[in-house]
């Protein structure tokens, strides 16, 4: 009943031609399902987890990887430095304290993927506990805070794959000037 951990996530999928020419990074990337998509679009791709087994899979052409535990020392505040990404990939993985520097780490008119659970998650299954599910609208008042254009915003239950409640968001650095309305993007989403 569960979605492969090797198919990407239809919501990357979707927005995934979204993200501009440019490095891209596949945060907690686990088996590497959103690297190897984003590598056969294009991009210079870097996959960072904590898990080497999983990254000796992940790593291939246009896919270079990081072992950093994002949670523990600097390691994530060294990689995440301003203006450094056309694009960032995040699934199925949250600690708080990155998400202003997700932001801040795109380049103007980078393109942040977001997919993780949401509060009442564990009534489904796991994770169930409160520091790994998002408080209703949480990305949305994050991206808010951050001043970025919100492509997409969805916050609620899901039935497939499996059972879950989940927030998913698409998000886009305004370029200096770019009023909030003024689209972005050449391609249809």
């Amino acid at each position: 009943m569960h979605q492969s951990i090797d198919a990407p996530s239809a919501w990357v999928q979707r927005f995934a031609g979204c993200i501009p020419a440019g490095r891209v990074l596949d945060l907690a990337c686990g088996s590497g399902r959103h690297a190897r998509l984003l590598a056969a679009a294009g991009h210079t791709v870097l996959a960072v987890d904590r898990n080497v087994q999983a990254l000796a899979t992940t790593a291939g052409p246009g896919i270079a990887t990081a072992c950093i535990d994002l949670e523990n020392g600097t390691g994530a505040v060294e990689l995440l430095q301003p203006g450094s990404f056309a694009g960032i990939v995040v699934t199925n993985y949250l600690h708080r304290p990155l998400l202003p520097l997700l932001f801040a780490s795109l380049t103007d008119g980078g393109v942040l993927i977001v997919e993780t659970f949401a509060h009442g998650n564990g009534e489904f299954g796991k994770p169930s506990s409160p520091a790994f599910l998002l408080q209703p609208g949480e990305l949305l008042a994050a991206a808010l805070a951050a001043q970025v254009h919100v492509l997409a915003f969805e916050d609620g239950y899901e039935a497939l794959p499996a059972p879950a409640m989940r927030q998913r968001l698409c998000a886009i650095k305004l370029r200096p000037g770019a009023p909030a309305n003024t689209p972005l993007l050449s391609e249809n989403v």
